[in-house]
């Protein structure tokens, strides 16, 4: 038996994560992903992306700073591969180019910037196909703070992709017109409504935590109902109370409202009562990857 020790750096809207998985290798066997540790930290370069139109030289720092911690502790780790890749906050800032040269040289960490399409096509290699059932249509939704990714599954395999500007950072920013959202609708009629027996699995920071507040244990679904009313009972509270009795970060306490927003107009709009949380997303996926193209190689 082998172990070796992979990572993933997601530089997202709302914050940048380092995941780190331990590859269980034996022969004759296929290998076992088994995440190891999560770092996250709350850098919200989208505020200045979608706002500014550039990274802040306050955020630059940041980025810089986090990017050399991360590489001491993947030192210290043992992590022998990693990937760090850049989404919509990092490739629409005018200075993301620039951003990318300063941080490799001072940390030594290259980024790679990835489209919607990469994105999606990233997530859709985690193990999300062991979830999914022939027999069964899925929307798989995966909410970050710059885009929302969508892909439909259909008889196992992926049908159709598309990824909207429609971040929770945008929403809060008030950067979502009607048109985006008459954009996604017609999407969904298109590709998703006239299908039975769909479901919906979500993945990102915010329907995770909404799934851990739920109570509901690992593999359980959310329904449409208590997802509505949870909607709801966290707008009838102020961005204080959020933190301060539900003990939501900072971070997390304004965006999770945006977020169950958007699950909420898509199962509303293809009359999803389940909403499945698997708990995995771009990071999963990068490390998957990753691995596969060493043995490749």
């Amino acid at each position: 038996m082998r172990v070796r020790k992979f990572a993933a750096i997601d530089i997202g809207s709302n914050a940048i994560r380092l995941l780190t998985h331990n590859v269980i290798e034996e022969e004759d066997k296929k290998p076992q992903f088994r995440k190891s540790e999560l770092v996250r930290v709350p850098v919200r370069l989208g505020a200045d992306s979608f706002t500014a139109g550039e990274i802040s030289e306050h955020n630059i720092g940041r980025i810089i700073k986090t990017m050399k911690a991360f590489k001491l502790l993947m030192e210290v780790a043992g992590v022998v591969e990693y990937r760090a890749c850049a989404t919509s906050a990092m490739r629409e800032a005018k200075n993301g180019a620039e951003v990318i040269k300063t941080v490799f040289k001072e940390s030594g960490i290259q980024i790679d910037l990835i489209d919607g399409k990469e994105e999606a096509a990233i997530i859709a290699s985690t193990d999300l196909k062991q979830l999914i059932k022939a027999d069964q249509t899925y929307l798989y939704i995966d909410v970050g703070g710059g885009s929302t990714e969508f892909t439909l599954f259909t008889g196992g395999d992926i049908k159709v992709s598309k990824s909207f500007k429609l971040g929770t950072v945008r929403l809060l920013n008030d950067m979502v017109d009607n048109e985006l959202w008459s954009s996604l609708d017609q999407w969904l009629k298109q590709h998703v409504v006239n299908h039975e027996k769909i479901a919906i699995i979500g993945s990102g920071g915010n329907i995770n935590k909404l799934h851990k507040m739920s109570g509901r244990k690992e593999g359980q679904p959310l329904s449409y109902i208590w997802l509505n009313a949870q909607y709801h009972f966290l707008e009838s509270l102020s961005y204080d109370d959020r933190i301060s009795e539900l003990g939501l970060n900072p971070d997390r306490a304004d965006v999770i409202i945006p977020a169950t927003k958007i699950f909420l107009f898509a199962a509303k709009r293809c009359a999803v009562k389940k909403i499945y949380v698997p708990k995995i997303g771009l990071s999963d996926g990068i490390i998957k990857t990753l691995y596969n193209k060493t043995m490749e190689a």
